[in-house]
């Protein structure tokens, strides 16, 4: 890492304004002890003169980087068209494009270097342009605790960049583009040390009000983390907001809610990368092959845990690795990972699964091509879908949210650093109890278990793998929960509890109460902004709203409302929307298609959402039923027996009032901007006319040649255009046939063949080559059809799509549809075989069937009035109907539980025995007459119809015996319909 921070100044369009407000707020002759790094999205074709035009803004100097330059304080460094750049330690190196088509995010590579080499002397400075570089490259900043600035967005033309770095709430500063460097002088010569903060002993006392601030706003307790680690994030926010004292910054949180939340979502470390410490992942993959997969069955699933995953390079690093096991194992194991954080932002990257293009110096070229794919936009690598869908995210505290249960793999990686050896045991402690035995746990190169070696074994203590003992008695597990938090006690373990009590409940008292109350009492809302836009629905509010016909996009609450409903909410939007106070109307009556309802509407504005909202107004809709009545009953006002009374023409007279008040405020911003955009028009026309006379000496030179280079350049813009269009649509039409999975066959008129997907070989013996050929003269796969050339032929003729099921020769089902093949213009150009896999389908068919059967059979034995016993080869009684039941005494339960010998006197056990033996040696036996003894220790005189139950096999694997009294009726069997009546 260098002595002095590197700037890293990123823009696009009307970067170059910016770029001189930027440097005119330098102070003539100074030295501000930092590098500048200026990355401006540049035409590729044409060479830049963007470092001679920055040199008339700066007295510093200015170079074009050239491949591994160095670089120093006090200089200016402008990158070069058609190349992009990184930073090695205090060396720029340039890459020229991969790809001319594709122009990749130059602002984003740059930063995320700029943050792996200057950790948290980082400072990246996002200015004027369009689009979302730089949002990836600045989170990379922050996760490193480097500082970001934006330009402000007042009378800026090109917002887009900036504000969508704002959208993140990860900047430090919005300021106009002439303050930032004053500001990072400031930052930068007045630094301090967190360790000169507070002295040692005043730590507790001082941080105990900073965290009571963070955990009563935020719900999560850093009391227990490391006060070196919170003091230096302390420091570094004291410094953005030029704070000199611990005890000022204090104050300053309790008068700014805002500056709290910001201080809490700088304590969240997200520092990761793919196989980070890939020795510690070479390690762990034969452990997992070993001690997971090898003694699990086909049914069986893996549960994985990973915690703090931040933007998930980690959990999916752990995901490619299980995908390579499953491979090379040939197994077929579901596997559920379990992701999750305590940053909601880090949640939301991760689940879009893009990563920059820089993780080709962390993932393999054999890894990069199994398991990502390049964004079509050329915005970096996206996990492919196989691994994506491995993976479950969410929110999660690990230190009071109850943990995942009955786990094989926990993953909690350069977690414990952060925190004091009491919460590290407790964490622990927590990660054993929610280990399956010999579950395995994967921590960080820098953490131990410390003093628990009695919980864990250590399979490799290098890498710092350990695996799960059976819970010993010496210190029982703490479960960190809501309902009751471990972390006020000193205590590394919890006192010794009965096991019957130690089960978690399902939800805190407290949550519990709030959701019930929440279900039943609650009234229906709707969040909405200023337009009526619905974001977020609570309770049955859809009974009192209609979905209108023809409406697209998103719902608007005024127009999904009835019109009785429809003109109070749209005036008491109006009325809040301009006071910013909550708007009550009460006893409003609300005709819908089916009832009329008597409600109360209430609208209030919503002042503290989410960051990410902060740039758009929010209110709630609450609608409640009125206590006077529910008006199912009450006649329908009609356009004849309704009247406008004086009140509701007041009211319109105010709406009409507020809507003028309106337009007035929106025709004064009209204006306004209309006047920027004739300032900024006479700007450019100022900046084209400094442009054309520095290219004038040029275009002398090259007139002629360049009215030639004109007439090609036009000629070849509109082939290129074609051909980019054809190529992009003849590309979207492969990967969709390809994509499907249905195999399908296009053929002409003459049933001649056009082109077919790749899924159609499994059905039609189809290469290549076949493409013209007649369809009949190719052999398919398919079982007792054979007139498919007769089926297409009748298709052409009639116009009537056939569809058939159709079974192949590897006794997989398929659905056949043969459909005319028509032309935008409705003409038929032949037509459209399609085989859909419906294999599933006639196997549920006939499961269904025979499940079906097997229920009507055992209708049949459970209803006959004959005693039905069916027992195994050993006289294991398997089945007991209601006959026997009644004859001999024993209910079902306690005949399953008996050998058949047990109902048989002991002096016919010998002749029951060979009796049995000869049928199970399928030896034909007649009906005999024998003796049973019942529960009661008489001896009944019963005659037997024995049967031999043969499996699929052709084994014998049980005999039947129907068995009746002699000299006594069948005892009567009464069905439940019997017993009703």
């Amino acid at each position: 890492m260098n002595n002095f921070p590197i700037v890293g100044i990123g823009a696009s369009a009307g970067g170059l304004a910016a770029f001189e407000t930027f440097f005119s707020g330098l102070p003539a002759g100074s030295k501000p002890d930092v590098a500048f790094v200026l990355i401006q999205h540049l035409s590729p074709e044409h060479n830049s003169i963007l470092s001679e035009l920055i040199r008339h803004y700066t007295h510093l100097p200015v170079f074009e980087v050239t491949n591994g330059i160095q670089v120093k304080p006090n200089c200016v460094y402008v990158i070069p068209p058609n190349h992009e750049m990184t930073l090695d330690h205090d060396t720029l190196k340039l890459k020229p494009y991969n790809s001319p088509n594709v122009h990749p995010l130059l602002i984003d590579i740059f930063f995320q270097s700029l943050a792996k080499t200057q950790a948290a002397q980082a400072i990246g400075v996002i200015l004027s342009g369009t689009g979302n570089d730089g949002v990836q490259g600045l989170m990379a900043i922050k996760q490193q605790e480097g500082i970001v600035f934006t330009q402000d967005l007042n009378n800026l033309a090109f917002e887009g960049m900036p504000k969508n770095a704002a959208a993140t709430g990860l900047v430090d500063f919005v300021l106009p583009a002439q303050q930032i460097i004053p500001q990072i002088m400031e930052l930068t010569q007045n630094h301090t040390t967190g360790q000169n903060l507070v002295a040692p002993e005043d730590t507790e006392r001082l941080l105990k009000p900073l965290f009571d601030l963070i955990l009563s706003q935020t719900g999560h307790d850093f009391s227990e983390y490391k006060p070196s680690s919170i003091l230096r994030r302390v420091e570094r926010r004291m410094a953005i907001k030029n704070i000199k004292s611990i005890k000022l910054y204090l104050h300053h949180l309790k008068q700014n809610p805002k500056e709290v939340e910001t201080l809490y979502l700088s304590l969240l470390i997200g520092v990761t990368r793919f196989f980070r410490d890939a020795d510690a992942y070479e390690a762990l993959k034969p452990l997992l092959k070993t001690q997971l997969f090898q003694k699990k069955l086909p049914q069986d699933t893996l549960r994985f845990w990973v915690s703090a995953c931040s933007t998930g390079e980690e959990v999916y690093s752990i995901a490619i690795l299980i995908q390579e096991i499953l491979a090379e194992t040939k197994q077929n194991l579901s596997v559920q990972i379990f992701a999750t954080d305590l940053d909601s932002r880090a949640i939301i990257q991760a689940r879009t699964g893009l990563y920059p293009r820089s993780i080709t110096e962390e993932v393999s070229p054999q890894r990069l091509q199994d398991f990502f794919f390049l964004d079509p936009e050329g915005n970096g690598y996206r996990i492919q879908k196989k691994i994506r869908d491995m993976v479950v995210f969410s929110e999660h505290d690990i230190i009071k949210d109850p943990p995942f249960s009955k786990l094989d793999f926990i993953s909690c990686r350069n977690l414990l650093i952060y925190m004091t050896e009491s919460l590290q045991q407790k964490l622990l402690n927590t990660l054993h109890y929610a280990l399956n035995k010999d579950g395995i746990l994967f921590l960080g190169s820098s953490e131990a278990i410390g003093n628990l070696d009695y919980l864990f074994d250590t399979p490799d203590a290098k890498a710092k793998i350990f695996q799960k003992k059976l819970q010993t008695h010496k210190h029982p597990t703490p479960l960190l929960s809501k309902a009751a938090h471990p972390m006020k006690s000193n205590n590394p373990s919890l006192p010794s509890q009965n096991p019957k009590e130690s089960t978690q409940p399902k939800l805190p008292l407290r949550e519990l109460t709030e959701q019930t109350l929440l279900k039943n009492i609650a009234p229906s809302a709707a969040l909405i902004n200023e337009q009526g836009d619905i974001l977020y629905v609570h309770g049955r509010l859809g009974k009192y709203l209609e979905l209108p016909e023809g409406l697209s996009g998103p719902n608007n609450i005024l127009q999904m409302a009835p019109e009785t409903l429809k003109h109070d909410l749209t005036l008491a939007l109006l009325q809040v929307t301009q006071s910013q106070t909550t708007s009550v109307s009460k006893g409003i009556q609300v005709n819908t298609k089916d009832h009329t309802y008597l409600l109360n509407l209430t609208l209030q504005p919503v002042t503290d959402h989410p960051l990410l909202l902060e740039e758009s107004a929010l209110y709630l809709v609450i609608l409640e039923e009125h206590p006077a009545a529910f008006l199912s009953d009450m006649p329908r006002q009609t356009e004849q027996n309704s009247a406008i009374d004086s009140p509701q023409i007041g009211d319109l007279k105010q709406a009409l009032q507020l809507q003028e008040r309106h337009l007035t405020a929106v025709n004064k911003k009209l204006e306004a901007s209309n006047e920027e955009l004739k300032s900024y028009n006479e700007e450019m026309q100022s900046m084209n006319e400094e442009l054309q006379s520095t290219n004038e000496e040029l275009e002398t030179s090259k007139e002629e040649l360049q009215s030639v280079n004109e007439e090609l350049s036009t000629v070849n813009t509109e082939l290129q255009s074609k051909v980019a269009e054809l190529s992009h649509a003849n590309n979207d039409m492969n990967n969709l046939l390809a994509g499907t999975g249905i195999g399908t066959v296009f053929v002409d008129h003459d049933l001649h063949i056009l082109r077919f997907t790749p899924a159609i070989t499994k059905v039609i013996n189809l290469i290549s080559t076949d493409i013209g050929r007649p369809v009949n003269h190719i052999a398919s796969n398919l079982k007792n059809y054979d007139q498919l050339h007769q089926d297409i032929q009748q298709v052409l003729t009639s116009l009537v799509p056939i569809k058939v099921e159709v079974e192949s020769f590897d006794h997989v089902w398929y659905l056949m549809q043969i459909q005319p093949y028509r032309t935008l213009e409705n003409v038929i150009e032949g037509a459209v075989i399609s085989f859909v896999n419906i294999n599933e389908l006639v196997m549920m068919r006939e499961a269904l069937q025979k499940s079906q059967a097997l229920a009507n059979l055992a209708s049949v034995i459970n209803d006959a009035r004959d005693a039905i016993i069916v027992q195994d080869l050993k006289g294991n009684i398997l089945n007991w109907n209601p006959a026997a039941e009644a004859l001999y005494g024993w209910t079902e339960a306690e005949a399953l539980h008996m050998n058949i010998q047990q109902i048989t006197p002991t002096e016919l056990l010998h002749e029951s025995l060979e009796r049995t033996q000869d049928l199970s040696l399928a030896k034909h036996l007649t009906p005999y007459e024998t003796q049973r003894k019942t529960k009661s220790g008489d001896n009944l005189e019963i005659k037997i119809i024995s049967t031999a139950l043969i499996n699929p096999a052709g084994q014998i694997y049980a005999i039947s015996t129907t068995e009746r009294a002699l000299n006594k009726k069948p005892p009567v069997i009464l069905s439940a319909t019997d017993i009703k009546k």
